[in-house]
């Protein structure tokens, strides 16, 4: 048991959570700000330049707004980080690294994803700014149109890999990925087709990218609820977002299309997986303008929701 906790502590720790998430993060984030200086004609930034900007931020100083909750204020960003690094640890790399039964299964890793955007909400009502305010609202709004899509499609993946299995419902990462080991990808199967085009309109929103970049748009509400942050703390948010891209992407590489080599190979297989997921989002990021909240809201109701019921109905008819 001892061993085990230790493993446990390792794995949230070091890698896949940890350390190892956060440099595959950053690298993630590196890639996908050359590709897209390259996609709009500019040479753009080093790939290494997000290892850059955290060491610039780690090295700052610290303000705090008088009108800000000291203590939410400084707790929200390590909230975040832990909840990411748990998560990472979460995420079964095929033929090498399958996590402990001790982190939880699929309900628990749906809760974690959500947790960073509970975070960046109190990050922004708790700054005292009425730009993290906007920020706030925007990012609740969008949270509750996305999580019904991603939540339809989780279940219709954990009920199809279940019924395979000879299983009511299979919520273990690792058993998803071993039946797709053996018996083929997910992605190739027709009757979870809809329910793999709901996860993949899912990422851009949960991760920022545009179209669906609204509550920290810029040239509007100036990074909304980080408009306040600086230091540690900014960096520790920039952060939880690099590891979140390795949580959401590998969730959608366990879910969908896992199949690789063992050892070594099989990570540099997720790895290049994960950057061509990174590089889809960079070319959908430069190739439209960012939609109004309404906007997005009424899509994620609409689409992705229909897409959601309609793969949950697929599977549930062949149970």
């Amino acid at each position: 048991m001892i061993k085990d906790t230790l493993w446990t502590l390792l794995a949230v720790v070091v890698f896949p959570g940890g350390l190892f998430a956060m440099a595959l993060g950053l690298a993630l984030k590196g890639v996908e700000r050359r590709a897209i200086a390259r996609l709009q004609r500019r040479v753009g930034p080093p790939l290494v330049q997000p290892f850059y900007d955290l060491v610039k931020l780690m090295r700052k100083r610290t303000l705090i707004p008088d009108t800000a909750n000291r203590f939410v204020f400084l707790t929200v960003p390590l909230i975040g980080l832990a909840a990411m690094g748990v998560a990472a640890a979460m995420i079964p790399i095929p033929g090498f690294y399958q996590p402990s039964p001790l982190l939880g299964d699929l309900i628990v890793l749906f809760y974690l994803v959500s947790v960073p955007a509970v975070a960046l909400m109190l990050a922004g009502s708790a700054s005292g700014s009425p730009y993290g305010a906007i920020g706030f609202s925007r990012e609740m709004a969008i949270v509750l149109a996305y999580e019904g899509p991603i939540l339809l499609s989780l279940v219709a993946v954990a009920l199809h890999a279940g019924a395979a299995m000879g299983q009511p419902i299979a919520l273990n990462l690792s058993d998803i990925v071993n039946y797709q080991q053996q018996h083929g990808a997910f992605l190739f199967d027709p009757w979870l087709l809809p329910a793999f085009l709901t996860y993949l309109s899912f990422i851009p929103a949960n991760l920022g990218i545009a179209p669906f970049d609204i509550p920290e748009a810029e040239a509007e509400v100036l990074e909304g609820p980080l408009v306040e942050y600086s230091g540690p703390p900014l960096g520790l948010l920039k952060l939880t977002s690099a590891i979140k891209s390795v949580v959401v992407i590998g969730l959608g590489v366990a879910l969908f299309f896992p199949n690789g080599p063992d050892g070594i190979a099989g990570l540099v297989v997720f790895a290049l997986k994960c950057v061509v997921m990174v590089l889809a989002g960079a070319l959908l990021k430069a190739a439209v303008g960012r939609m109004r909240i309404d906007q997005a809201v009424l899509f994620y109701l609409k689409w992705p929701e229909l897409l959601g019921v309609a793969g949950l109905v697929l599977v549930a008819a062949r149970l």
